[in-house]
């Protein structure tokens, strides 16, 4: 629940957010998502959708009639915790005129120390070092344009429509779908409560940022 409840707290921040709408299991474990929110905690206004297992791009067809007057929307994978500027990512979205605009990084912390070493001797350890990574990592934060929906419904007929390898991909060979670099802010794939107590430190900073 807790990326769930930061994020929702985040998009309040935001003033060309007008709604917040929950696309999940509401028949499962999505329904305490719907009893949390029963009470408003954003001033935005929120609505809730069932999942229809349709895949990560089928699921947006759920909610077309409410996007046909938007030209973008955010679309953020609740398992992602990251204090990004929304903002300034809307802001490149518009001006690279893009389809779709995508939160990557390019450097990431490990989560296991590295050591140096030579001639099969350890010379230094390094805990927990940064790297740079060799291809940006693409994050499950998304603004999307209306050419994204029309391309999903034109893959309708199908059974499960995957975002990135059904729709994104293609777009991209256009040069269609910019890039927005998270920097070094910090960013968890909060998967499971287990992850989020493993890496509770980080989990803080990351909620100070998002309240700042």
């Amino acid at each position: 629940m807790l990326p769930l409840e930061r994020e929702g707290s985040n998009f309040s921040r935001f003033d060309f957010i007008k709604e917040i709408i929950i696309i999940s299991d509401f028949n499962g474990l999505g329904g305490q998502i719907k009893n949390y929110y029963h009470k408003p905690k954003s001033n935005k206004k929120i609505s809730f959708v069932q999942d229809s297992q349709s895949g990560t791009g089928g699921d947006l067809l759920h909610i077309e009639k409410k996007l046909k007057d938007e030209n973008g929307f955010v679309l953020w994978f609740v398992d992602n915790l990251c204090a990004i500027d929304l903002k300034k990512m809307y802001k490149l979205f518009k001006e690279k005129k893009s389809s779709a605009c995508i939160a990557t990084r390019t450097k990431r912390k490990e989560e296991t120390g590295f050591a140096v070493v030579e001639g099969g001797i350890i010379k230094q350890f390094k805990e927990k070092p940064v790297m740079n990574l060799p291809m940006s990592e693409c994050l499950g934060i998304y603004i999307l344009g209306k050419e994204v929906i029309k391309k999903i419904k034109e893959k309708s007929k199908q059974k499960q429509i995957n975002l990135s390898y059904d729709v994104l991909e293609n777009l991209s060979k256009k040069g269609e779908i910019s890039a927005f670099d998270i920097g070094v802010n910090d960013w968890i794939d909060a998967e499971s409560p287990m992850t989020l107590e493993r890496n509770l430190k980080q989990v803080n900073k990351i909620i100070k940022q998002m309240e700042s």
